[in-house]
């Protein structure tokens, strides 16, 4: 069965954005999935040591050792944050970072279907931005970026408190449902 993998990028734990992933989460029907949040993890900031060049691994020893697997395993991602001072949060940053290894390797994230939630305080808080850069980042690893095609062009965008927010929760819905159509398509 195709999985859809989802983690939630805030360091703030049951808060919007892990509500906003989970409820994409829910939307997925004919798909394995799984939730990480990084609110519960430790996942370091590359140093740039180089060694991923020669070994297929990553050097620093933390919990992004647990999350490595996920994303080789799965055939969508589903990947939010907050906006923070105008752009993702440091840990999905870090996160995206610390892929590194999987593109140097094989492209272990090439052909993967990923789509995007921000979520901010206000309707225009900067969440296009923080997808855009986040979908950039997935786009060096030769990932399938999809939107929800209805109301955000940039993907699955909110305000606070997202669980009030009809139209965020409509354009994370579409951005779910979009996802696990596109990973069905490929992985028949």
């Amino acid at each position: 069965m195709a999985k859809i993998l989802g983690i939630s990028t805030s360091p703030r734990k049951n808060k919007n954005t892990e509500f906003l992933i989970k409820k994409a989460l829910e939307n997925i029907k004919n798909c394995e999935t799984k939730f990480i949040s990084l609110a519960e993890l430790e996942v370091k900031p590359c140093t740039s040591c180089d060694a991923c060049k020669e070994k297929p691994e990553c050097t620093i020893q933390d919990d992004m050792q647990k999350i490595y697997p996920s994303l080789r395993n799965c055939n969508g991602l589903i990947i939010g944050s907050p906006v923070y001072f105008g752009n993702m949060t440091a840990q999905c940053k870090a996160l995206i970072d610390r892929t590194l290894v999987l593109r140097r390797h094989k492209m272990a994230l090439r052909n993967k279907v990923v789509g995007v939630i921000a979520v901010g305080r206000s309707r225009n808080g900067g969440q296009e931005l923080v997808a855009r850069s986040i979908q950039s980042a997935f786009l060096v690893h030769e990932c399938l970026i999809v939107s929800d095609q209805e109301t955000a062009h940039f993907g699955g965008l909110a305000h606070e408190p997202a669980e009030k927010d009809e139209i965020g929760l409509k354009t994370v819905i579409n951005l779910a449902k979009k996802v696990e159509s596109l990973v069905l398509q490929l992985n028949k």
